[in-house]
């Protein structure tokens, strides 16, 4: 990636490296436009290259189903287009039901989504088994989606940095957006530590920093990041190219015979001035979704009070413009029990040892939706953020739709109801379960 000083100007300023930020970069690229991306560490080196690499279209709201089925489409093929191993996998997805109220509310999504035409059959447990013949457990059943798959996230963001470059986008890495420069309420450039990019459009993709960078342009963005922990086996004998989501483990195993688990639902939200400023928005999905959500105070929360009083010693710089590549500290409790509980799944597998533990930041909205779109306040100011844990599956087509808005002006999927708009128009639905 260039180190050297930036262009002076662009078509497109996209501000994150990530597979959402990259995608952007590579599509827009594609149609000639003249590209830049910022990245303030590495590329996909935060969330991007944390994720579990689950490529899945069921349980997905009707909102972002159209979006998730032409993802679908994409990753099938992406390797070839890419010219690169991303290690995809079409062995489609299995989330099994542990008890009877499970399986009716996948089965009432199920019915919910039927216009669109997922794939996706509801299994007995006889069939589960058959599915999975090493898998141990108390289910009653489970749904499982063929045409779903997955990757291999610490691959996809650098294959598709790579391809951007080759058809003309400038990366620059370690090079963050200090900030957003306005003239007569629109984009007119972005300013770096190598210098200041003129350009009407800017892509916001920066993930769990996406609130604070909008909220130096006046946008209010309701966003919080949610930690979630996951880990790699040491390599195991094959037992499924299925990925799988249970209450306790959720797996996928690579083709070096690494598995990646994750505990299911479960993730930590740290109290910030940001969950403090949006609580309205958050509570009540908070309180449907309780026992999979740990709050927490601790060094955030001071480190922001410190920012906005003045009293954080250093450059001054917002905090997303110097942070370069976060590495939060994982919850090894978690971690224990998810692979603890991985083993029970799989008791002919003995004892597994655990290669690497990590966590990620994950960028979570009230409706656990995207933000997709221009921010009607500042024009050429566009968001792709608030994935909620969706983003590395939705990344390949965000970043096309983006291209499309900016360069046809519309999108060849609907992204209405994604807009910044619902946030202060009232089209915020009831809380959900989300797990």
């Amino acid at each position: 990636m260039s180190a050297q000083p930036v262009e002076t100007h662009a078509d497109v300023v996209v501000i994150g490296g990530g597979i959402v930020g990259v995608s952007a970069a590579y599509y827009l690229a594609k149609q000639k436009a003249n590209v830049v991306l910022l990245e303030k560490g590495s590329i996909g080196n935060e969330q991007s290259s944390r994720a579990w690499g689950f490529v899945r279209q069921q349980r997905r709201d009707p909102a972002e189903l159209g979006l998730v089925i032409e993802a679908n489409k994409i990753w099938r093929n992406l390797s070839a287009e890419l010219e690169a191993d991303i290690e995809w996998v079409q062995g489609g997805v299995l989330t099994v039901a542990a008890n009877d109220e499970q399986y009716e509310r996948h089965e009432s999504w199920l019915k919910s989504v039927k216009d669109f035409g997922v794939q996706t059959q509801m299994l007995s447990r006889q069939e589960v088994s058959n599915l999975i013949p090493d898998m141990r457990g108390s289910w009653v059943g489970g749904m499982y989606t063929p045409s779903d798959g997955h990757a291999e996230p610490t691959k996809v963001s650098l294959a598709l940095a790579r391809a951007a470059e080759s058809l003309g986008a400038t990366i620059y890495t370690d090079c963050p957006a200090q900030s957003i420069e306005l003239s007569a309420g629109r984009v007119s450039g972005v300013v770096t530590p190598r210098g200041t990019i003129r350009t009407p459009i800017v892509i916001c993709a920066a993930g769990a920093w996406s609130t604070r960078i909008a909220r130096t342009i006046g946008i209010d963005l309701p966003q919080v990041a949610v930690l979630s922990t996951a880990a790699e086996t040491e390599p195991v004998r094959e037992i499924t190219n299925t990925a799988v989501w249970s209450d306790g483990c959720a797996l996928r195993q690579r083709p070096n015979g690494r598995v990646y688990i994750a505990g299911g639902a479960r993730g930590q939200i740290d109290i910030t001035l940001d969950s403090l400023r949006y609580a309205r928005y958050f509570v009540p999905n908070y309180l449907k979704n309780r026992r999979v959500f740990q709050m927490r105070a601790g060094t955030r929360l001071l480190r922001d009070i410190g920012e906005a009083t003045g009293l954080r010693k250093g450059d001054r710089l917002p905090e997303y413009a110097h942070a370069g590549d976060s590495e939060p500290k994982p919850d090894m409790k978690i971690a224990q029990a998810t692979v603890e509980n991985f083993m029970a799944l799989f008791p002919s597998l003995g004892h597994v040892r655990l290669r690497r533990v990590w966590a990620g930041w994950i960028d979570s909205t009230p409706d656990a939706l995207p933000v997709l779109g221009e921010a009607g306040q500042v024009e050429g100011f566009v968001l792709a953020t608030g994935f909620s844990g969706h983003g590395f599956a939705m990344g390949p087509i965000v970043g096309r739709l983006m291209s499309e808005l900016i360069t046809e002006g519309q999108t060849s999927v609907d992204i209405s109801q994604l807009s910044y708009d619902r946030f202060s128009d009232g089209r915020l639905g009831p809380a959900k379960s989300l797990f």
